[in-house]
């Protein structure tokens, strides 16, 4: 197959060569003497015989047309003159009543006169079709056969006679028409073929005009001095001009060859402004329809092929090339097919490391067996943190409320860390936790119904000072041990691990809600938290002073991680079951509190923040805006931690 540029100067050949030759044949036409040939020795004047002028256009020698003139919808007049004469001669014309038959001699001169009609001999000479009809007529003016011949005559004569002046053979019209002045019933025609004549004579230099600025290269633009602006002029005149129309089409396909130009340039918009010119010369031409398929099939190439490229590159992890990629691509074709998906991909490679909001994913250790918690993506966004002055139960610690974004990926351990896994680091490090080395932790005495310090209690143990199952969240544990698990993690996964901040906790845990808590304003139709509920029991058969009311979870302390439903964003137990550590420092209100959802940390601070409610809360300590600061050293039944890593 032969490349692009060598189509291009085949093309360009092509078209340059047309042009020389539409512009020759013009100007031969209308000015033979510029050649030194005399018009009178090209053609025998077709006033002495329509057959020896176009001897190929007979009725008996139908015309052969290239397909591609069909298709252009050549008009009537280009048609052979005897099928025009066919469709417009009435041969069932009204006639007078003919008293007899043709006399021999009337007979006579009638096949003379029907084998001159067949001959093309039409009129203009003593033995022409028409002379003989009227001569027939003289004798026998009530003669059917004479008058319907004499009336097919003037039919052909006419007809070709609009031959002429479609093709601007303004000469051989003439000669015609003066034949046409002889032949009685003609003065209708004479007088519109005089005017059409005349139209002629006007747009003749014209056309000539515009056919030399096509071939100078003057195809179209602004002003008058163009090929286009002439053939216009020329149309305004004489709508039905054929040399015109055909100018026109030439016009347009220099302006579609501009096209395909600005195209192997990948200049897809210099492209679609000539598509727009060309459709303004000729709307739907054939041309117009290819050019344009060519153009919608090699734009969808080429945004394809810069597509895959960005492809190419968003999987290398060159985020900025990929970038560059789709743009052009989409400045190419904005509606490809694939080019959203695409977007999706970045935006979730460029905030989220290839992730997507809302994935579980769990990294695994790079020189151990084994893997760290599952995380969820939190989307990126912005919320108002804190409690609004109309709220409920709130504190001053909770304002102002402010608004916070979230501008960088962050995943967020699915559950809270577990007795299983912070046992893994224990083991795997040698860490010793501060329930460990400073002794104990503060439990809850089922017997007093209280909470009280028991200097035995481990991480090892549950909220009542028992060994706890793998699958329970850890609890009394300090910031501290928190602070270690999650710099362990970070070392082992090579990953950003770290607690999360106070924003960023509040914002996964609301989920996108504005409401008290993340299922609602008051108590939950279903079981979605380990909750203080009313109808809840412990084993002593205590219930809470304070609870929710109707509610029930069926837990008496901290349950199995991931027995209840997940909030919006996909976190389990993110506001029940155990209350938890974060990053930051406590301060007693949100003045001057970071915007950005950074951890607000202030060096050598003793107190941090723990949020959400636990298995132990009052509801307004389940609200999504309660806070409250703890030592860093504390351990607590009620107290444990989940993780975030960067992306």
């Amino acid at each position: 197959m032969p490349k692009g540029p060598n189509i291009d100067r085949q093309r360009a050949l092509g078209g340059a060569l047309g042009v020389v030759v539409l512009g020759f044949a013009l100007t031969y036409h209308f000015f033979p003497r510029v050649f030194h040939v005399n018009p009178e020795d090209v053609v025998p004047r077709r006033s002495m015989s329509l057959g020896v002028a176009q001897p190929a256009r007979t009725a008996s020698a139908p015309m052969v047309v290239d397909r591609g003139e069909i298709d252009a919808g050549p008009p009537l007049t280009l048609a052979p003159a005897a099928v025009i004469a066919a469709r417009t001669h009435r041969a069932d014309a009204a006639l007078p009543a003919q008293r007899g038959e043709d006399p021999p001699e009337v007979v006579a001169l009638l096949d003379r006169a029907d084998k001159a009609l067949h001959a093309g001999q039409v009129a203009g000479a003593p033995d022409s079709a028409a002379s003989l009809y009227q001569q027939a007529l003289k004798i026998t003016p009530d003669s059917h056969r004479a008058l319907q011949g004499l009336d097919e005559a003037r039919a052909r004569l006419v007809a070709a006679i609009g031959q002429d002046i479609a093709l601007g053979d303004a000469d051989a019209a003439g000669d015609l028409i003066e034949s046409l002045r002889t032949l009685p019933g003609s003065e209708a025609d004479v007088k519109a073929l005089d005017t059409s004549l005349g139209t002629l004579l006007k747009v003749r230099p014209m056309l000539a005009k515009a056919a030399a600025l096509l071939g100078a290269g003057k195809v179209d633009g602004p002003g008058e001095d163009n090929a286009l602006a002439g053939y216009r002029q020329v149309l305004a005149i004489d709508p039905q001009n054929a040399v015109a129309q055909q100018g026109l089409l030439q016009v347009q396909r220099a302006v579609l060859d501009r096209a395909l130009a600005a195209v192997a340039q990948n200049d897809f918009d210099a492209a679609d402004k000539a598509l727009g010119e060309a459709q303004a010369i000729q709307p739907d031409s054939p041309a117009m329809r290819d050019a344009t398929a060519r153009v919608a099939g090699m734009r969808d190439q080429r945004a394809s092929g810069l597509l895959a490229q960005a492809r190419t590159a968003l999987d290398a992890g060159n985020l900025a090339l990929a970038q560059k990629f789709a743009a052009q691509a989409a400045a190419v074709k904005p509606d490809l097919a694939g080019l959203d998906e695409f977007h999706e991909r970045l935006v979730n490679a460029r905030l989220y490391a290839n992730y997507r909001p809302g994935q579980v994913f769990t990294d695994s250790y790079v020189d151990l067996p084994g893997k760290a918690p599952s995380m969820v993506v939190i989307p990126t966004g912005s919320f108002m943190m804190g409690a609004a002055d109309a709220e409920p139960g709130h504190s001053d610690t909770e304002t102002p409320q402010h608004k916070v974004t979230i501008a960088s990926g962050v995943a967020i351990g699915r559950t809270e860390v577990t007795v299983g896994q912070f046992r893994e680091f224990v083991r795997a490090s040698g860490y010793q936790p501060d329930s460990v080395t400073k002794g104990g932790s503060s439990i809850y005495d089922e017997r007093g119904g209280v909470v009280r310090d028991d200097p035995q209690a481990t991480w090892e143990d549950d909220y009542a000072g028992h060994p706890a199952a793998d699958d329970m969240p850890v609890v009394n544990v300090s910031w501290n041990d928190a602070k270690a698990y999650v710099g362990w993690l970070a070392k082992h996964t090579g990953k950003s691990y770290r607690l999360p901040s106070e924003a960023e906790f509040e914002y996964a845990l609301r989920g996108g809600t504005t409401t008290r808590y993340w299922w609602g304003d008051g108590t939950p139709d279903k079981r979605v938290e380990n909750l203080t509920g009313a109808l809840d029991r412990s084993r002593n058969g205590r219930r809470w002073s304070n609870a929710f009311r109707g509610y029930r979870d069926g837990y008496w302390g901290p349950a199995p991680v991931m027995s209840f439903l997940p909030n919006p964003f996909g976190l389990y137990d993110i506001n029940g079951n155990v209350s938890e550590w974060v990053a930051d420092c406590w301060h007693d209100s949100y003045l001057r509190a970071p915007r950005d959802g950074s951890a607000w940390i202030n060096p050598g601070c003793s107190a941090h923040v723990v949020r959400g409610g636990s298995w132990g809360s009052a509801p307004d300590q389940d609200r999504s805006a309660y806070r409250q600061g703890v030592d860093a050293g504390v351990r607590s039944a009620r107290v444990g931690f989940r993780v975030a890593r960067e992306l």
